[in-house]
Order: C-alpha cells, then sequence, then structure tokens
C-alpha cells in the first residue's frame, strides 16, 4: 500500500475535490468522525466544512493546517468497504490524528479503488499535531497495515548507497565532468523516462542538460549528443561534453532503447494513477504555481515546467522519486496537459489581482466593524437560530471563513462597482496627461 500525506491551506478545495467523485458517482463516503450528521444521512461541502471550522478558526500559526491523505492498496488487492473503513482507521491513529475530525472517501474512478481521508493538522485548540518523520512514520504504518490485513507488500525501488551520485552539478565547484557523468552514467538504472524531453525535465534537477547534434562526416548524415552544465537560471554554464565520454548508456542509441522499454513499463506501472491523484488534489488544495509545486515537492514530486518566451507554459512534466518515473502531464490524463496549468494559473492571477483591488477599495468597513467581528456576529446568529430551531439557518453561513461570501453585504461594499469607477478614474487621469 503507498501513501500520499499532503498538506494545505485550502479547506474547501481538498472537500470540494472529494465530493465532486461522490456526485459523478465515482466516490462514496465511506466513514466520517467528529463530523456533523444530518437527518437525510446526505452530505454537502459546506456541511463538511462548518466541521472543521472550529478548528481553523482556532488554528494559531500554521500556514498548511488541512491534511489531504490518499491510502492506495495494490489494484490486485481486494479490500471490502469495511476494511477500508478499518485501514483508514488504523492509519490516523498510528500517525497521531485518531482524534481528530476527517472524512473518508472512496474513490472508483480509476481502475485502483482507493482511499482519501480530508482532515486537519491543528487541534481543537489550535496547536499543530507533531508531524516530526512524518514520511518515515507513514511507511512504518503502511507496512504494518499490509500485514495486519492481507494486503501485497509495497514495491520498494532499491537505493543506491551512494546518494553523492544525485547531487545536483555545481559548475563553480570544478570538475564538472567528473560530477556530471556520476548522475549520467546512474540515471538510467534507477528511473523510468519515455523521451528526450522528459529525460531532460529529469536532468534539469541536477543542472544537466542534453542536446542532439546532426551534421555530416565524409557526406554521411551523423547523429550524437552532447550534454551541458546549467546555472542557477538554468543557462549554460559549461562547455559542451561528448556523450561517448560517459559511457554508452549516455548516448542516443541506448537512450532510444530506454525510451522504448520504459513506455512498455509504464503502460501498466500502478504509480501513474498514484501519481495522478496526487496531482489532481494539489490543483484543489493550492491557489498559485509556486504553492502547487511545493505541495508536491513534500510528497516526492517534481513538476518541471517549460515556457516560451512570452511565458505561456507549453510543457509541463512530473517526477515521482518514490516510483522513480517520469511523467508527461498529457500522459498521465488529458485534464493535466500544459494548456490545462497554462489557463488555470493565468485565471487564478486575474482574480488574485482584482481581490487585491477590492481589498483596497474596503479599508474602512461601513458599519464601522472589522471583519473578524462581523464573521463572530454572523455565526453566534447562526448558533442561536440553529438551537431555537435546528435545521433553520442555512449551511452557507458555514462557508464564511473559506469565502467570506456575507462580508460584502455586511459592509455595505459593492466591490465590482467601486472596481469600476477606480478603473475610470485611472483612465481619465492618463487621458489629462496625454
Amino acid at each position: 500500500m503507498i501513501a500520499k500525506i499532503g498538506h494545505g491551506a485550502n479547506m474547501m478545495g481538498a472537500l470540494s475535490y472529494n465530493q465532486l467523485k461522490v456526485d459523478k458517482e465515482n466516490g462514496q463516503v465511506l466513514a466520517t468522525q467528529r463530523i456533523m450528521e444530518t437527518l437525510d444521512g446526505s452530505y454537502s461541502v459546506a456541511q463538511f466544512y462548518r466541521s472543521f471550522e472550529p478548528y481553523l478558526i482556532a488554528n494559531k500559526r500554521t500556514e498548511k493546517p488541512v491534511l489531504h491523505i490518499s491510502l492506495n492498496p495494490d489494484p490486485s488487492d481486494k479490500v471490502t468497504d469495511e476494511n477500508f473503513r478499518q485501514i483508514a482507521k488504523d492509519y490516523m491513529e498510528l500517525m497521531g490524528y485518531g482524534e481528530q475530525p476527517y472524512i473518508v472517501f472512496k474513490h472508483t474512478d480509476i481502475e485502483r479503488t482507493h482511499i482519501h481521508i480530508v482532515s486537519t493538522c491543528v487541534d481543537r485548540y489550535g496547536k499543530k499535531i507533531p508531524d516530526t518523520f512524518e514520511k518515515l512514520r507513514s511507511m512504518d504504518a503502511c507496512r504494518a497495515l499490509e500485514q495486519k490485513y492481507n494486503l501485497i507488500p509495497a514495491k520498494e525501488k532499491q537505493r543506491t548507497g551512494n546518494e553523492q551520485i544525485f547531487r545536483p552539478v555545481d559548475y563553480k565547484a570544478g570538475d564538472v565532468k567528473s560530477h556530471m557523468a556520476s548522475v549520467v552514467r546512474h540515471l538510467p538504472k534507477y528511473y523510468q523516462y519515455q523521451s528526450f524531453g522528459a529525460y531532460n525535465a529529469l536532468l534539469s534537477l541536477f543542472n544537466i542538460r542534453a542536446e542532439e547534434v546532426k551534421g555530416e562526416l565524409q557526406g554521411q548524415p551523423k547523429q550524437g549528443m552532447v550534454y551541458f552544465a546549467l546555472n542557477e537560471q538554468g543557462e549554460k554554464a559549461s562547455n559542451p561534453f561528448k556523450a561517448s565520454r560517459f559511457g554508452k548508456h549516455a548516448g542516443l542509441n541506448e537512450l532510444q532503447n530506454h525510451f522504448a522499454e520504459a513506455k512498455e513499463k509504464m503502460k501498466t506501472d500502478p504509480a501513474r494513477a498514484v501519481l495522478k491523484n496526487a496531482i489532481e488534489a494539489a490543483m484543489h488544495l493550492t491557489t498559485n504555481e509556486t504553492d502547487f509545486k511545493k505541495h508536491l515537492v513534500e510528497q516526492g514530486i517534481n513538476s518541471v515546467i517549460r515556457r516560451t518566451d512570452e511565458g505561456r507554459i507549453y510543457g509541463i512534466t512530473f517526477i515521482d522519486h518514490e516510483s522513480r518515473t517520469v511523467w508527461n502531464g498529457s500522459a498521465l490524463d488529458k485534464n493535466l496537459s500544459a494548456n490545462v496549468f497554462n489557463e488555470w494559473w493565468k485565471e487564478q492571477a486575474v482574480e488574485q489581482r482584482q481581490n487585491a483591488e477590492q481589498t483596497n477599495t474596503a479599508d474602512i468597513p461601513a458599519t464601522g466593524k472589522n471583519i473578524a467581528d462581523e464573521k463572530e456576529e454572523a455565526h453566534e446568529l447562526f448558533d442561536f437560530l440553529n438551537a431555537a430551531q435546528p435545521g433553520y439557518a442555512t449551511d452557507d453561513l458555514g462557508l464564511i471563513d473559506g469565502l467570506g461570501g456575507l462580508l460584502p453585504e455586511v459592509q455595505g461594499e459593492d466591490y465590482e462597482e467601486q472596481a469600476f469607477a477606480n478603473k475610470m478614474k485611472k483612465k481619465r487621469k492618463r487621458k489629462r496627461g496625454q
């Protein structure tokens, strides 16, 4: 069983991602703990959020209080729903989250049935639950659960025993050729990649780039390869080194053989589904490119993004160091292609700029009260209404902290109108200055 642990700041995103699977009949809620129940047994994102809200409000200084875990048994394992419930319970207890509120979702949208657990890593007093050596403890927990429930053990990649092999090349340190050789000679033994672009994405993590060289020798066409060391900006920082200086595995012919073999092996690699799930979850837990990449790095996944000179994303590659496989986004799923990320981050950037403009137009609330006071009063009203008549108040009030849905109305501000007025003022100023 493979576990992926993600930490984020967007609880609404984590809940929405999983509830969407349920709504599309590609998943179900298997179990809940310390989550408010409903009369008809149905759930909504708003209702889920209300159960986590006291923990998020109490949070003192944890930047990423949202816990999003996926547990992935081997596709050959036959795990019942009851087994999944108990596995989730045991895993949370082993990791120190046994007393936390959490929801267990089962996903069935891919051939590998698996579960996601959404929780929070801060307790009811707002204190962060210790996560020291989290990855190692998670691996130990998975091994223990594999034995307890007779699951197929996850295959662990053989370690090289020499960390020097995979250290980035420092072009300033001297002996660049030797450092490059230690990387280039060993990568084909431990990583699977299907194309030249994927190979270069992996090499870029070690400050190396490979290029094909074409020409003629005595009238005959010849092809070869050269390698360069890169600086901090990803620019060439050394003279070219012929591939032959690093052994036959670094040459074009051997690489093409490696691409073909990797393509066949990766067709049935279970790591593909796990990686796809981790990336999709990260998209819902983060709000910008930087956080997205950091979130994946915490799970042992690098993302390498390629842009045109104009800044448009034309390629994105994901490197999973746990399975040691390299995937282009479009090979994982059409919804993880470069164009999707290009449009997604562009929209988020526009939205963030608009939010910043709106914030600047509402320095002082019309009622004279600050936002915290308004939120507190709204929650008090919600509690009063539900105490007087359970179910009377709508779930939407539970979204106050996540969406700020009521605040613009309470403050008497029309943000769109104000932003438009400011825009027109700027235009008039420019015209007068011309």
